[in-house]
């Protein structure tokens, strides 16, 4: 068996199929062949013409009859897979080439294997069945190469290249018939499996669908044109493809007419054509393309089909031929520029997917140098975050101005949190407080702010409101981190209280604890019970900060971890090592602030002078206050007020009763030291804790030192890459190689 030219040795058939083969379209087609050749089908949709069709619709036969290669048909074996055959006229001997295109699911091994597939012929096709039998056993298909286990049909592609004096440049892709009811010899799962693989083929939107119909069955019924309907809605990329005119009944043909006219209700925009399948003997004679021709135009010229006005380029296997060639070289011209489009999309996605995969490493020494190129560039960035120069080593880790990636910016972070703890602890963090007491801030010295009572706040109203107006904002904006610092429920909770009540509080503490001293003075253990109970709240907001800012700063860390390290697998390993250190700093952190605790608990000890200040201030003896009383006496005219008179008047603000004499006394002095030891608490919180134990040295959590210590072992354990990435970095490498050389062939 050899194949002929397109109609025969010598006919003019043949110089008009040449003549159709501009140099233009002989170019795009050779680009097309090539990008396909490269395995990236699965990932870029390209232009091509499929044939598909039901079972027993006469598909083969079309197939035959447009590429001229006789196709076994008995064993029903290229029926198996998809078959894509690619047709070069060229001057030289006609030769065949067999290969298989794996599919992508396939692994590297297997792939290996089915890539080295390769058969020739000269010329005669009668090794062809055989070639096809070969090929569908290195596929695995069940009932071939004494395979009894495996699936029915495959994902693979065989390829069939012809090169020769074939008189036409086509490429055309041929499908499993589809299964209209599973049987004794096909189940289930072959319908399914064969709709899917149909499926794939139709669902892509450059695909030109050739869809065969038997004029013998109601088109209707046939499965094909509603499954392409399915993926080509308006059919707009199908043309459909009427067999068996001759084995219609008779009187059926005017309704065959109109649907080749395209005038019946199923209506393509690509119209149908209307064409003859040899008979069984004319296959079993070896019928010649000519002939099959001659035939063919015997019958619809005949009466009884000339009489409906069939249009002649739409009958016959020579015009769909012809019209195949032209539909494709316009298909590929238009698509040609979406394709190269798509190819430099997926190029791009493959090559950011290769580089989340990470370079290789296939010894430990690849291991180690892999992981400290990620611990310096963890450093890099935990250190310019606790610095707070954001700028210098990764913008877009901490982002442009900070409103978007504000958390990662720790330093920032961390003084609003601390911040925050300080103004709580000024405002909540005293078990007893005044409620009638407006807090106002002033000035004592330098920086340095106190709280003073409701009748000197008055005395400067208008400057303090308009102080608490500019910091409403500043408490907006902290609101939301603030709420994580109320630490307790209930009796724990600060309680408010009247000024009476807190004397009451203060009198009955001084006289449980009346020891030998004289009237109006107290026992030295007072001050310290009282203050003790007063300061009792701090160590649980103390708590309650630490514990929250170490939870900021590990999320923190978590997130350079994500930043810097793409791979999940090794990032959830480092992620590990990290946490185990962050607990350690937990406990450290906890430890320190029960040292501090321990400190508080004992008796109160101060060497800062802002406690004499605060002492002046709370019985009323300081400058300030006696300036004010002074000038609240100088009368608007200018006059004075008589000596006699303002010592009536200072005398009256004296204290004759010894235990409110007393009283007062440790309520100056709470009040003073509270406000000392409380800025010092504050601070040590701050200092000792948080930046001792959570925030120092905090790029050594992931260090190149721990690095250089690891062991082999250790390595592959942390960052060794395992089969699948191995497997998967090699199938991407691939795909990266044959979208570049596809976007080489389609650039030239």
């Amino acid at each position: 068996m050899t194949i002929e030219n397109s109609a025969g040795e010598g006919s003019s058939a043949n110089s008009t199929f040449i003549g159709l083969q501009s140099n233009k379209s002989m170019h795009r087609l050779s680009q097309i062949t090539k990008v396909k050749a490269r395995g990236v089908s699965d990932n870029i949709d390209l232009p091509q013409l499929v044939v598909c069709g039901d079972q027993s619709a006469g598909k083969s036969s079309v197939l035959e009859g447009i590429t001229n290669l006789p196709f076994p048909r008995s064993d029903g074996v290229c029926t198996k897979f998809a078959t894509e055959i690619v047709l070069h006229d060229d001057p030289s001997p006609i030769t065949v080439t067999a290969t298989i295109i794996p599919n992508q699911s396939r692994s590297r091994e297997e792939a290996q294997m089915l890539r080295k597939f390769s058969r020739k012929l000269n010329g005669d096709l009668k090794e062809l069945p055989d070639i096809i039998k070969e090929s569908a056993a290195l596929m695995g298909i069940k009932g071939f190469g004494g395979r009894t286990e495996g699936p029915a049909f495959g994902n693979d592609v065989l390829r069939i290249e012809v090169l020769g004096q074939i008189g036409l440049r086509l490429t055309v892709v041929d499908l499993p018939g589809l299964i209209a009811v599973a049987n004794e010899e096909q189940t289930e799962d072959d319908v399914r499996m064969v709709g899917q693989l149909v499926d794939k083929y139709l669902r892509n939107p450059r695909t030109i669908i050739l869809a065969v119909v038997q004029a013998t069955n109601d088109i209707a019924n046939q499965g094909i044109i509603q499954r392409a309907r399915g993926f080509d809605g308006a059919g707009e990329r199908t043309v459909g493809i009427i067999t068996k005119a001759d084995m219609i009944n008779p009187g059926t043909e005017a309704r065959i007419a109109l649907l080749a006219k395209n005038q019946d209700t199923t209506k393509l925009k690509l119209g149908f054509f209307l064409v003859r399948n040899p008979t069984p003997k004319e296959l079993a004679d070896k019928i010649t393309p000519q002939q099959r021709q001659e035939e063919e135009m015997k019958l619809f010229r005949s009466r009884k089909w000339s009489r409906h006005n069939l249009d002649e380029s739409r009958v016959g296997i020579l015009a769909l031929r012809e019209y195949m060639q032209e539909l494709l070289d316009q298909h590929i011209e238009k698509e040609l520029p979406k394709v190269i489009e798509d190819i430099r999309r997926e190029k791009a996605k493959v090559e950011e997917r290769l580089q989340g995969l990470g370079d290789r490493r296939p010894t430990p020494g690849h291991i180690r140098m892999f992981l400290t190129k990620l611990s310096v560039e963890f450093a890099n960035i935990t250190k310019a975050a606790l610095d707070g120069t954001y700028h210098e080593a990764d913008p877009l880790f901490f982002g442009k101005d900070g409103n978007d990636n504000y958390m990662h910016r720790l330093r920032a972070l961390v003084h609003s949190l601390n911040g925050i703890f300080a103004k709580y602890m000024r405002d909540k963090a005293q078990k007893i407080k005044v409620h009638n007491v407006r807090p106002r801030r002033v000035q004592e010295d330098d920086d340095d702010e106190e709280y003073e009572s409701e009748e000197e706040g008055e005395i400067k109203e208008d400057a303090a409101d308009v102080e608490e107006a500019e910091e409403k904002e500043e408490d907006q904006q902290a609101q939301s981190l603030e709420d994580h610092l109320e630490p307790f429920r209930g009796e724990r909770l600060q309680k408010d209280v009247t000024q009476a009540e807190f004397d009451a509080w203060v009198k009955k503490a001084y006289q449980n604890n009346r020891g030998k001293e004289l009237p109006g003075n107290t026992n030295h253990i007072l001050l310290s019970e009282l203050y003790h109970e007063q300061s009792s709240l701090w160590d649980g907001i103390a708590l309650k900060h630490v514990d929250h800012v170490y939870k900021q700063t590990l999320h923190f860390v978590l997130s350079v971890l994500k930043h810097v390290v793409k791979e999940e697998a090794v990032r959830q390993k480092i992620r590990g090592i990290v946490t185990a250190s962050f607990e350690m700093r937990l406990a450290a952190a906890h430890e320190e602030l029960n040292r501090l605790k321990k400190d508080e608990e004992r008796q109160p000890i101060t060497y800062n002078h802002y406690y004499t200040d605060n002492i002046q201030k709370e019985r009323g003896n300081s400058p300030e206050q006696i300036r004010l009383a002074v000038q609240a006496l100088t009368l608007p005219n200018g006059q004075t007020v008589h000596p006699e008179t303002l010592t009536k008047m200072l005398q009256r603000t004296l204290i004759t009763d010894m235990d409110e004499q007393a009283c007062a006394e440790v309520k100056a002095g709470l009040s003073a030291y509270y406000k000392v030891a409380m800025k010092t608490y504050v601070d040590n919180v701050c200092r000792q804790v948080i930046e001792r134990h959570v925030l120092s040295d905090l790029p050594e959590v992931f260090s190149t030192t721990q690095i250089a210590n690891y062991d082999d072992e250790e390595l592959k354990r942390l960052a060794a890459e395992p089969q699948r990435i191995i497997d998967e970095r090699t199938r991407l490498q691939s795909l990266l190689e044959g979208l570049n050389e596809s976007l080489n062939d389609l650039r030239s």
